[in-house]
């Protein structure tokens, strides 16, 4: 049983805890927060050891009347693996700890790629990050376009991949985020950030993102165009996606015309949280012009990167490989919604 360390508890940190813990082949060593709060209580309800992230702070668990299993460093010494779900920039600040006990990390999508050995995607390239040290579980954003791309280079060849995202301003709990009542370039230079961060998976990809923030909360939206290599069918191509268990095609007879009402699905589903680990696209939004392909998707954004994570968690140590670990991943959390 790999033991698992979650450095940070938070929007990603404690959906990989939950889902470590569903895995056969894994346990939860323990969960680290920087501060108490609900979710610092929550862990703790839940059965996770709970570690201060911070010496300084360790007094304010004791006066919020929660009892801590020690400090970060005993967590990340004793694991087999630490995932680093901190906000972007502080996984930077963590790797000397995690190199100091000599401990494999995972870091998430908002660290630079240069910080770490390779960035990961289960679907894509899984085998570059077999007994890596450090590696970067690639954003929502870019887990989403990767695991399109990759079947559609597998199958057809890709030419170009023009791709527009139009983001949400703020997860749910994010009340200080927005916009409120506006639609903001963002960034307002082209290409965005997502194209070259894709790249990181695919480096020889000709790919060119613009990205937009809404005020929503539920999820990203993606709207997909890529030049294949060949003639295709949308036929075809629905095929081969049907096929790919993080790729979810919303049937027409559904009725869903929406991120709205893909949530409600998840919660009607029983998923937890709602949570949509799958790439959602539209069943009838995928079409072809002679090369042409487009679709329209939807990433959920507090969630799509948790089996990639599970995954990675395999890679690093070693436990599978890409095929085996997909299969464990996506049985232990139920994922393939039809």
């Amino acid at each position: 049983m790999q033991q698992v360390a979650i450095n940070g508890y938070g929007t990603i940190g404690k959906r990989v805890a939950d889902a470590v813990r569903q895995q056969p082949d894994m346990e939860v060593l323990g969960v680290a927060k920087t501060r108490p709060n609900f979710e610092a209580e929550t862990a703790i309800d839940k059965g996770f050891p709970l570690y201060a992230a911070v010496e300084e702070r360790t007094e304010l668990f004791a006066e919020a009347g929660l009892e801590i299993a020690g400090p970060v460093e005993d967590l990340v010494a004793e694991a087999d693996v630490v995932v680093d779900a901190t906000p972007s920039g502080i996984g930077a600040q963590n790797k000397a700890l995690y190199e100091e006990y000599d401990t494999p990390a995972l870091y998430q999508g908002g660290e630079d790629a240069d910080l770490v050995d390779v960035s990961f995607n289960a679907r894509s390239n899984f085998e570059d990050a077999v007994d890596a040290d450090h590696v970067r579980v690639v954003s929502c954003n870019t887990t989403g376009l990767s695991r399109v791309i990759a079947p559609l280079r597998e199958e057809y060849g890709v030419e170009k991949v023009r791709a527009t995202l139009v983001r949400r301003g703020g997860d749910p709990g994010q009340s200080d985020r927005g916009p409120i009542n506006d639609i903001l370039p963002n960034p307002v230079t082209i290409p965005s950030h997502h194209g070259p961060d894709v790249e990181t998976i695919f480096p020889d990809l000709d790919i060119d993102t613009l990205g937009m923030k809404v005020p929503a909360t539920l999820m990203h939206m993606h709207s997909l165009n890529v030049t294949l290599e060949e003639d295709v069918d949308a036929a075809d191509v629905r095929n081969l996606f049907a096929d790919e268990s993080r790729l979810f095609l919303i049937p027409e007879r559904m009725d869903i015309d929406g991120s709205g009402k893909l949530k409600e699905y998840a919660l009607d589903a029983g998923r937890p949280r709602g949570d949509l680990w799958e790439n959602c696209l539209w069943a009838e939004s995928i079409s072809t012009e002679g090369r042409d392909f487009y679709c329209f998707q939807g990433i959920h954004q507090e969630s799509d990167v948790v089996p990639e994570n599970v995954d990675a968690i395999r890679a690093v140590t070693g436990a599978a490989d890409a095929e085996e670990s997909i299969a464990t991943t996506d049985e232990a959390l139920g994922i393939g919604l039809r």
